[in-house]
């Protein structure tokens, strides 16, 4: 299809639309990962609809001495993979048409969530992210933002400001997409080196270990449910010594629960930490998705597992969702 680049709010706004107006905001360096989530906004806008994507390194969410200037920008084949895709609009907008006059003196604070894991990690990024998220919602002006799973905290913080601020547009999480080793998708992943890439799967590794500790853990919870509790069938398994409920009850309780989970991701991050070139661990946290506080044992409900590391000079994050409480929940 046939996809306009547009490079001014001028130019944006005089379009004529028709349906829903689905946006994707990228930072350009488009690669499958942004395809994915250009196909889901097509889904939702419709046949009738507009997919607008839009493309713009933003300046406000890079800290000193992070990679603003060597930050990949290859608007030509972002308008190719864009188009392929399904989008009918790339919004291309200069700095200086962002931001007129230069950095905003007012901008939006992420408050105490957006203070923890990336926010302790990298003071200042997410009240950036969100100055530039409210921007450009306000200039494309869409019905609904899909968003990557993949960058959970910011996910969060978009649907809390969202919602706190009453933007009136419909946040779309939409699931990480990895490469057949595992690694998440990022346009970092081309920094590193074959023997980096080798470390970095260690992200993946840890949280794929903690996502199978916790299969195994809700495993053993159902099955220990689904004895059943008569009085009569406890005497009678007793009596044979094959007390099923009793030696699922033992194995529960030794089991662990988020603590568990954590260990077992960890170990192999530990063992990460020893390879040539090494992985240095900025991060791992269980916590729940609603403040990005760690939870503790008896919490129930959805959670994410989320982890942050440098392996050379290159920094990645990743997570995997688990809910707590319900068997198979495990992404």
């Amino acid at each position: 299809m046939t996809t306009t680049l547009l490079r001014t709010t001028d130019d944006l706004h005089a379009r004529a639309r028709t349906g829903r107006r689905a946006v994707v905001m990228t930072m350009g360096a488009l690669h499958e990962g942004h395809a994915t989530l250009i196909r889901a906004a097509r889904d939702l806008a419709g046949p009738a609809g507009e997919v607008v994507v839009t493309v713009f390194v933003n300046p406000l969410q890079f800290g000193e001495g992070e990679d603003l200037d060597r930050y990949p920008r290859t608007l030509d084949a972002d308008l190719g993979l864009a188009g392929q895709a399904g989008a009918d609009v790339v919004f291309a907008p200069s700095a200086d048409e962002v931001y007129p006059g230069g950095e905003p003196q007012v901008r939006v604070n992420a408050g105490p969530m957006g203070a923890r894991l990336e926010g302790a990690a990298r003071p200042g990024h997410f009240d950036g992210m969100l100055t530039v998220v409210a921007k450009l919602l306000h200039l494309a002006r869409p019905d609904v933002a899909l968003y990557g799973q993949k960058d959970a905290q910011q996910l969060a913080l978009i649907r809390r400001m969202v919602r706190d601020l009453d933007f009136g547009v419909d946040i779309v999480g939409v699931p990480t997409v990895r490469e057949a080793d595992g690694l998440a998708l990022s346009s970092r992943n081309r920094y590193l080196s074959a023997t980096e890439r080798r470390t970095a799967l260690a992200l993946s590794g840890a949280l794929f270990a903690g996502r199978d500790r916790h299969a195994a853990q809700e495993a053993l919870h159902a099955r220990a449910r689904e004895v059943p509790a008569t009085r009569a069938r406890a005497e009678v398994l007793s009596a044979l010594g094959e007390s099923r409920a009793a030696a699922d009850a033992h194995a529960v309780a030794t089991a662990g629960g988020p603590g568990a989970v954590r260990a077992a991701a960890r170990q192999v991050l530990d063992a990460a930490a020893r390879f040539t070139p090494p992985l240095t661990l900025d991060y791992l946290a269980l916590v729940d998705p609603s403040d990005f506080t760690e939870i503790g044992d008896g919490f129930t409900g959805e959670a994410v597992l989320a982890v942050a590391a440098r392996v050379g000079t290159t920094r990645l994050i990743d997570n995997i969702p688990l809910t707590f409480g319900t068997l198979g929940a495990a992404s």
